[in-house]
């Protein structure tokens, strides 16, 4: 090919299609998110082959890019199974978190660069459009985007790739928070008004309370809630 041709496509832009492994990987992981495939529950392939309309290797690779990120787990002649946390799985994943959120906040705010709000501001918008949906599943996956940007605020790369590696363990997790916050509050949109109270403070640029808010945010609240009897039912729901 030559440069000429390069540039050409680079000037038009290339369309990218999702290959079979993507499209069953991300319809795989709305399954096990949604709780439409619940915590534990065994992962049979000939039966995901049927349901999905593939042959297996495509459905062999999604479970196993989704074992890396930690929504499948493999047991050694037993199978492949959904994968379900305990308390104290929970626990250490949004301890390690919360950390590395009040080491962002302080390290990020005041926010010294106005482009680093965009991303921030761009998934409370999503978080909205999903809440007022009712879409929980996109209302997940624009709540992960938004704790990234709020720790892609602190600019520095190694905090965030810590964080990134959190986020892929902390999925069924969010999942599991917006799933209990909705039986109690009735609907989504409560989840999104707590993130737009935090990031309006962070635009005010008021360090101690971004860090007050956070303290008392949503995700440590439910952490709270394992502290009480039937934890591990909780997390099996």
């Amino acid at each position: 090919m030559t440069l000429e041709r390069l540039d050409a496509d680079r000037a038009v832009g290339t369309i990218c299609v999702p290959s079979l492994v993507d499209v069953v990987t991300a319809e795989l992981r709305r399954l096990v998110l949604s709780g439409a495939l619940r915590p534990g529950e065994r992962l049979v392939e000939e039966r995901l082959t049927e349901q999905f309309g593939v042959s297996r290797p495509p459905v062999r690779e999604a479970m196993r890019l989704l074992e890396q990120e930690g929504l499948i787990t493999r047991h050694r002649r037993r199978g492949a199974y959904v994968t379900a946390l305990t308390a104290e799985d929970v626990r250490e994943i949004y301890v390690l978190r919360a950390a590395l959120e009040r080491l962002a906040v302080e390290l990020g705010v005041p926010v010294v660069d106005p482009l680093r709000l965009l991303p921030p501001r761009a998934a409370l918008q999503e978080m909205r459009r999903a809440a007022d949906g009712g879409d929980r599943q996109r209302l997940l996956e624009a709540n992960l985007q938004f704790h990234q940007a709020l720790c892609a605020l602190s600019g520095n790369r190694r905090l965030l790739q810590i964080y990134e590696s959190l986020l892929r363990q902390s999925r069924l997790c969010m999942a599991l928070n917006i799933r209990v916050r909705e039986r109690q509050f009735g609907n989504l949109t409560e989840n999104v008004e707590r993130h737009a109270t935090l990031l309006a403070l962070i635009e005010a640029a008021d360090r101690s309370a971004v860090l007050a808010a956070l303290a008392v945010h949503g995700d440590r609240s439910f952490v709270e809630e394992l502290n009480g009897d039937g934890t591990d039912a909780i997390l099996q729901v």
